[in-house]
């Protein structure tokens, strides 16, 4: 037993004896081993490489010495003898290696490998590292009570207290102090770092790099690289956190995915949220399905779900749901919202200059770049009213030819319209104004309203002007046909004398 004091010299413990003397002893019991198995031969076998495991603890039963041996097995004798007494000194390092015992055990340290009794190629390198290692086998431990409860298979503990609690649990790696120290039957997992998935206990597959990643962990399939990332997660899932207290506060959710310093700090219960930059989605506790690219994208976002932010700061206001902040700020409260740039003074999209869309209508744009469209359906209009005289004011309007300027217009294309300052001279409400209130543009769809209310005034007109004219017409024939009947009656007259 790996635990006796005096085995090899182990420094477990106890008074040293000369290397010399272990040597010799080596020696005799080699030579006796041998001289046993040659006399317990039987004549004529031919068994000579048996001599090659000498040194096994099992021995061939002297019952087997018979009349049967063969008698030149007793000329080997002396001369085994003679062998022994000529035989220079064995050429083993001084002091020779201690720590080697049955079954490629490794053991060095008090009680290092102290109960074991059947388990085979374990490495225990320290203060009752493997102590209550019965049948584990393949275990590397090295460090103060590194694998000190353990009895499962292939793993390995570097660093004090690493893995101290695991009793079944197989594949595991632990690299520093207390790294996975309260594991005992998880298996498959890594944790490099002080205390790093300190607290797991029967999580499988995870793996922690960084000092208290994954601290407080018992769940499994969780990844978290950086101090103290994924700290608190209890029975979370599926999560992955890289970066410095990345996921520090989750406790119970899954399937998130943080990547930066601080991303996706305060989450607790919201799952399958997407964090990429420091300090993205950082303010995130309940809110679900959120994707947050860039540093402290979706900042203050803490119960909204489905929002997606691209950009340095991009959603940083927001906290309502189905936004999409793209180089956005975002604003709080509002939801289902899309937001793109902040300081950008031009736009190109591909795509829509020569699409034709026969049943669509056209978009518009106030100062402020909101887009959308104008609706004519009673159900969004109130104080309906006929225009009457109102559209009056455009018969004052005074439309002009002209070019913009070079720097919007280098190619100087005539243009045709109204300039906005006189037309806000007649109608103010016919402008359309920029972010500073000033004159902009004509809302030229009112115009074209007002312009069909004057036709169809003008035509009601030509219409009343035609019954007019279509009454008159008809007198006038009238009197025409009593012109002609005058003319016929005199002749009549005459033609009868």
């Amino acid at each position: 037993m790996p635990n006796s004091a005096s085995l090899n010299g182990s420094e477990s413990g106890g008074e040293h004896f000369p290397a010399k003397f272990f040597a010799f002893i080596a020696n005799v019991s080699r030579i006796i081993a041998a001289l046993h198995i040659i006399l317990s031969l039987p004549c004529g076998e031919q068994k000579r490489q048996n001599l090659r495991i000498m040194n096994t603890t099992t021995l061939p039963s002297t019952n087997s010495m018979n009349g049967s041996s063969c008698p030149l097995a007793l000329l080997l004798i002396p001369l085994a003898l003679v062998f022994f007494a000529l035989a220079p000194a064995a050429q083993a390092v001084d002091p020779p290696p201690d720590g080697g015992y049955f079954f490629q055990n490794t053991a060095e340290g008090e009680a290092a490998l102290f109960s074991l009794t059947a388990g085979i190629d374990d490495t225990a390198i320290g203060f009752e590292v493997l102590y209550s290692n019965t049948t584990g086998s393949f275990n590397t431990a090295i460090g103060n009570a590194a694998l000190h409860s353990n009895n499962g298979f292939d793993n390995t503990a570097t660093g004090s207290q690493a893995l101290y609690s695991n009793t079944t649990g197989g594949s595991n790696t632990a690299n520093g102090i207390s790294a996975l120290y309260s594991n005992t039957t998880g298996f498959e997992n890594t944790a490099i770092g002080v205390s790093a998935l300190a607290s797991n206990s029967t999580g499988n597959y995870n793996t922690a790099t960084g000092a208290g990643a994954l601290g407080q962990n018992t769940a499994s399939n969780n990844t978290a690289t950086g101090t103290t990332a994924l700290y608190l997660n209890t029975t979370g899932s599926n999560n992955t956190a890289h970066g410095y207290q990345a996921l520090f506060h989750n406790t119970t959710s899954s399937e998130n995915t943080a990547n930066g310093a601080n991303a996706l700090f305060t989450n607790k219960t919201g799952s399958h949220n997407t964090a990429d930059g420091s300090g993205a989605l950082f303010s995130n506790r309940f809110g679900n399905f959120n994707t947050a690219v860039g540093r402290n994208a979706l900042y203050n976002n803490k119960t909204g779900a489905s929002n997606i932010a691209l950009g340095n700061n991009a959603g940083f206001n927001s906290t309502g749901s189905q936004n999409i902040d793209i180089d956005n700020d975002g604003v709080g409260g509002e939801s289902a919202t899309i937001r793109i740039g902040g300081s950008q003074t031009n736009t190109y999209i591909a795509g829509i200059s020569g699409a034709t869309v026969p049943g669509g209508i056209g978009v518009i744009i106030d100062s402020s770049g909101h887009l959308g469209t104008t609706t004519s359906s009673a159900r969004f209009k109130d104080e309906i009213h006929p225009m009457d005289k109102a559209s009056e004011a455009i018969l004052a309007l005074q439309p002009v030819t002209f070019r913009y300027k070079k720097e919007l217009d280098p190619k100087g294309i005539p243009q045709f319209g109204l300039v906005a300052e006189e037309v806000e001279k007649i109608n103010p409400e016919l402008v359309a104004r920029d972010k500073d209130g000033k004159p902009y543009s004509v809302r030229y769809e009112a115009v074209n309203a007002m312009l069909l209310n004057e036709f169809l005034k003008e035509h009601r007109e030509v219409q009343e002007l035609k019954k007019q004219i279509a009454a008159l017409t008809a007198g006038l024939q009238k009197v025409t046909a009593q012109l002609e009947l005058s003319k016929i009656a005199p002749q009549t007259v005459l033609n009868n004398r």
